[in-house]
């Protein structure tokens, strides 16, 4: 499978669990199923309760705060959509419409580029996409 259809399936995955916590839950619910009637609608309707229950499940682990569930539904999303891709890689752009209306931030951050740190104790973590400036006294 393509490496820009794998990123993409990857990206989908994150936004979607993104946009399951917030105002946008409707069209984006809407705008994947859709995407699922198009590509494979004997599937679009298990689809549905998939991200009906995600949802649940997200909301959940925000308010318990419980950080490994949005982890794990970011990855079966994202798995999801990367089989889609693989049974049916004309869907992809109808993919990226859908995000880009969904959350027009999604395609414009570097591909490629992943940061992700952890700190214990004391430790400090600092991170940044381009120029940073740290004065500590």
């Amino acid at each position: 499978m393509d490496a820009q259809l794998i990123e993409l399936a990857r990206a989908a995955g994150a936004s979607v669990v993104t946009l399951m916590a917030t105002d946008a839950w409707e069209r984006t619910r809407d705008g994947i199923v859709s995407l699922w009637q198009r590509a494979s609608p004997a599937r679009a309707e298990g689809v549905q309760g998939e991200l009906e229950a995600s949802r649940d499940d997200l909301l959940a682990a925000r308010e318990s705060g419980d950080d490994l569930t949005e982890q794990e539904l970011r990855a079966a999303w994202a798995g999801r959509v990367r089989r889609l891709l693989s049974e049916r890689p004309d869907v992809a752009a109808d993919l990226r419409r859908v995000l880009a209306e969904l959350d027009p931030e999604a395609g414009q951050s570097s591909p490629g580029v992943q940061m992700r740190a952890e700190a214990s104790g004391s430790g400090r973590v600092y991170q940044a996409g381009r120029d940073q400036h740290i004065h500590e006294r």
